[in-house]
């Protein structure tokens, strides 16, 4: 059995706390230091299997009759598995689900991983297509969970217009969730998250007999009350260095006016910023590498660099998953999407109630294919890593214009679709006019990064010939 966990970033906005009211969940979904090309996909029902056989481990789950269909990104290989990764479904439910997180030996000692249990290849593929609700979601991958028990710790996130709930899993069975207050926003890296929680109210849920499961084992360190992140949570050099300075940076940036550790194991799971938040806000924390601290991998001032970026080598895919109020709810649902490492892509706005994607979002190939849009976000990054002060001014506007063109071509859509004079099957156009911008305006970029970066190769002489 092969496992490939993903090594991502969190950050979930609550609808009181975003620029718009919408609720908003996003992830990178990371992976190893090879490429691993991820593809932008819709799954209709007729796409969906009655009896879903994990590529992992081959254990069956037998599905609903009834299914909604939903985006996807999936790996472009799927040898080892589906890795749907995140989407939303025809209903405006999103989910994210390849979290890894992080355990202790005292759970695993009582309930330990199920090898022939469900993971991360097969969360979405189990949840999204089957739930009216973001608590629907919650619960459904709950009985997932009590009845096939898992291989690994997982943190998922669901979301709809009016609700973002946040699930851990906790050893083989068990899990909890929590509701995320309307006004709030989360960074979840690597690790057990849920920190203060509350077995008397019904913003968590959670498996039926995990608080007696914490009493009758001793679990809980604390004298008062109950932290699942003490609990269940890890407290190692690890975390110091990977996990919570990725907490730090993001919650520094939300409320500069807070003073905290980079290495504090304690950093809160949810705060109320300090001024609403934007979906280029988020973008920026995704992409982010400690700028502006001593800390960022390009700046060379003798100071170690041990803490792991946000924005790395390892960025698969990075999705915001927006459901928008005051608009109608075929126009709803919006997938956010770029592809490869943060530090030189930009998101595109994809409407989301289509029955197909782009073609270069959708066509991915596991080799290199530089004409899609994976393979060419993945070269530029490359090169924009060997002189990041020659080639991030170039990147900063094209960030710039894709974004402020994307959100012309919405404004636009939204008007014309409230007015009537653009119906359902207007978006799809609409997706691969975005995208066909995108590949012309990316393809331009490369194309100015190879002209700057011609002039400073070290294979050069000043002498004219």
């Amino acid at each position: 059995m092969k496992k490939t966990p993903r090594f991502c970033t969190t950050i979930l906005v609550g609808k009181n706390a975003s620029m718009d009211g919408s609720t908003i969940i996003a992830r990178n979904e990371d992976g190893s230091d090879s490429a691993n090309p991820q593809k932008f996909v819709l799954i209709t029902p007729e796409q969906q299997p009655t009896t879903y056989i994990s590529k992992v481990n081959q254990v069956k789950v037998p599905l609903p009759e009834l299914s909604l269909s939903y985006t996807s990104t999936p790996d472009a290989d799927d040898s080892y598995g589906t890795f749907a990764g995140a989407g939303i479904n025809s209903l405006n439910v999103s989910m994210t689900a390849t979290e890894t997180s992080t355990t202790n030996s005292r759970i695993l000692g009582i309930d330990p991983f199920v090898e022939s249990g469900i993971g991360e290849a097969d969360f979405v593929t189990l949840v999204l297509p089957y739930i009216k609700s973001a608590r629907e979601g919650v619960l459904r991958l709950g009985d997932l969970l009590e009845t096939y028990g898992t291989y690994e710790s997982n943190g998922i996130a669901f979301s709809d217009k009016d609700e973002i709930w946040y699930l851990e899993t906790i050893g083989g069975h068990h899990w909890a969730a929590m509701k995320i207050p309307d006004d709030a926003y989360v960074i979840a890296p690597n690790q057990f998250n849920i920190d203060e929680f509350y077995f008397d109210t019904e913003d968590n849920l959670y498996s039926e007999d995990l608080l007696t499961m914490i009493n009758d084992n001793h679990l809980n360190p604390d004298f008062d009350g109950f932290n699942l992140r003490h609990i269940f949570g890890s407290r190692t050099i690890k975390d110091t260095e990977y996990n919570t300075p990725r907490a730090w940076f993001i919650q520094k940036y939300f409320n500069p006016e807070l003073t905290q550790k980079i290495e504090n194991f304690d950093l809160p799971f949810t705060l109320k910023p300090s001024r609403k938040i934007s979906i280029e806000d988020i973008k920026w924390c995704l992409s982010s590498h400690y700028e502006n601290t001593d800390f960022d991998p390009y700046i060379e001032n003798g100071v170690p660099k041990k803490y792991r970026s946000i924005g790395l080598n390892r960025n698969l895919e990075v999705h915001l998953l927006q459901i928008r109020p005051n608009v109608p709810e075929e126009i709803a649902g919006i997938h956010w999407l770029a592809f490869g490492p943060n530090s030189f892509n930009a998101l595109v706005p994809f409407y989301t109630r289509i029955t197909d994607t782009p073609q270069t979002f959708k066509e991915t190939s596991s080799h290199y294919q530089p004409q899609s849009i994976y393979w060419l976000n993945r070269t530029i990054a490359l090169l924009g890593d060997t002189n990041y002060t020659l080639y991030s001014s170039l990147h900063e506007a094209f960030e710039l214009e894709m974004m402020a063109h994307c959100r012309f071509i919405q404004k636009q859509t939204d008007q014309q679709f409230i007015s009537k004079e653009l119906g359902l099957d207007d978006l799809e156009k609409v997706n691969n006019q975005l995208a066909e911008h995108y590949l012309e305006k990316a393809t331009e970029l490369l194309g100015e990064m190879v002209n700057q970066g011609t002039k400073k190769m070290t294979l050069r002489f000043n002498l004219s010939d």
